[in-house]
């Protein structure tokens, strides 16, 4: 196996990940990169392949668990519940019990609304150039989010501080300070949606948080704690990915003057498949091995870890003809943006939605719109997002 070293916070690297993932792709499916100390997938079908292997997973295996500092007792105590990291049989219990309450019929009931909000917020647009990620591709996921649980859309701001804290906990740059400010989040967060879970089982609503208290299977419910961690993961990670997608996609198509037929209703679905295959927002997911197995000529052993490189596997040449070209007219093959296997993203069928409908309005209402200045990737690194994206109407 090749080992190759490349730092994640390396500025050159930030700006375009994929030059990385082409030299390392040349030595095969399957590299180790020293930087992580890990093997990394490289390839679409080894990607997706180890996603299916259920002799890998997310959890670490229990006897080799390592304490955490203490003063990362509050995030640690919203993660031990999270379906993001657990393995069956605790995440097939709660993964069934999300989705009884957080179904298609109910995410496509919010299009109207979610159609709403986005005139809502180009209607707000300041004159002049501007900041496209503050004032379309933030606010936009995190109040469906709001509105979906049943949170009051004035704490949006508070809730992304949290989830934006929170979710730099997974970023290569981290550092103790930002333990610090992810622990003060985590608690801060928990205490806000414990209050909220205690009025709803109290008083009930419309909203996604009553049918998620309300969800039973076979006579169990979700706890207080798993209600507070799931709620936690909806916003965080449904945020997350919508704003990347969001930004990144409209970054592309102003960046490769595309032609506007590529937002008509016959043809939105496969530019906003091209855009998350093309630029995704999140380029790691990482893996424990459970046993034994032999993978791309390379042994695993229990505990061993293995890197998952979306970004890479989704500009694989052996899946997609001249990968690194965006052309919003391919057809629509897997990719995998939202991960796959047991893991995959129970948001994605919103976070398409959103897009769907959020990209055709801008560029109806903003038929002209232009950048103002050269974007610039932020240093998140396993996520990848705009910093800024100035733009003009």
């Amino acid at each position: 196996m090749k080992h190759l070293a490349q730092s994640p916070t390396d500025p050159a690297f930030v700006q375009n990940p994929y030059s990385f993932y082409e030299q390392a792709r040349a030595s095969g499916p399957l590299v180790w990169w020293e930087d992580y100390g890990m093997p990394a997938a490289l390839s679409h079908d080894l990607v997706m392949a180890l996603f299916k292997d259920r002799r890998f997973g997310r959890e670490v295996p229990a006897e080799m668990a390592q304490p955490h500092p203490s003063h990362l007792d509050p995030f640690y105590r919203i993660e031990a519940h999270s379906m993001l990291e657990l393995e069956p049989p605790r995440h097939t219990r709660l993964r069934s019990l999300v989705l009884r309450a957080f179904t298609s019929r109910r995410i496509q009931a919010m299009e109207q609304d979610i159609a709403r909000l986005c005139h809502d917020l180009i209607d707000r647009f300041p004159e002049g150039p501007f900041d496209l990620i503050p004032s379309y591709a933030a606010p936009l996921p995190v109040t469906v989010i709001c509105r979906l649980l049943g949170f009051p859309e004035e704490m949006g701001p508070e809730l992304l501080r949290w989830s934006n804290d929170m979710v730099a906990m997974y970023q290569a740059r981290r550092t103790h300070e930002i333990e610090e400010r992810a622990a003060q989040a985590a608690s801060e967060f928990s205490h806000f949606v414990t209050g909220y879970i205690d009025r709803r089982r109290t008083h009930a609503g419309d909203d996604l948080l009553t049918q998620l208290i309300a969800a039973e299977e076979d006579g169990e419910k979700l706890s207080t704690e798993e209600l507070v961690t799931t709620c936690i993961l909806l916003l965080n990670a449904g945020h997350e990915a919508t704003v990347h997608s969001l930004g990144n996609g409209v970054k592309t198509l102003l960046g490769q003057n595309t032609p506007h037929t590529a937002y008509d209703p016959g043809a939105i679905d496969r530019t906003v498949e091209e855009i998350l295959r093309y630029d995704p927002p999140l380029h790691m997911f990482t893996r424990y091995a459970y046993e034994e197995a032999e993978i791309a000529g390379h042994r695993f052993r229990r505990g061993d870890q293995v890197a998952l490189l979306l970004g890479a596997a989704n500009r694989d040449p052996a899946v997609w003809a001249a990968p690194d070209r965006f052309d919003p007219t391919r057809p629509i093959l897997t990719n995998t943006a939202f991960g796959g296997g047991l893991h995959f993203c129970v948001g994605a069928p919103l976070a398409r939605l959103e897009l769907r409908i959020a990209l055709p309005i801008l560029f109806d209402r903003c038929p002209d719109m232009a950048l103002a200045k050269t974007p610039h990737y932020a240093n998140l690194y396993h996520f990848h997002g705009l910093e800024t994206l100035m733009v003009r109407r």
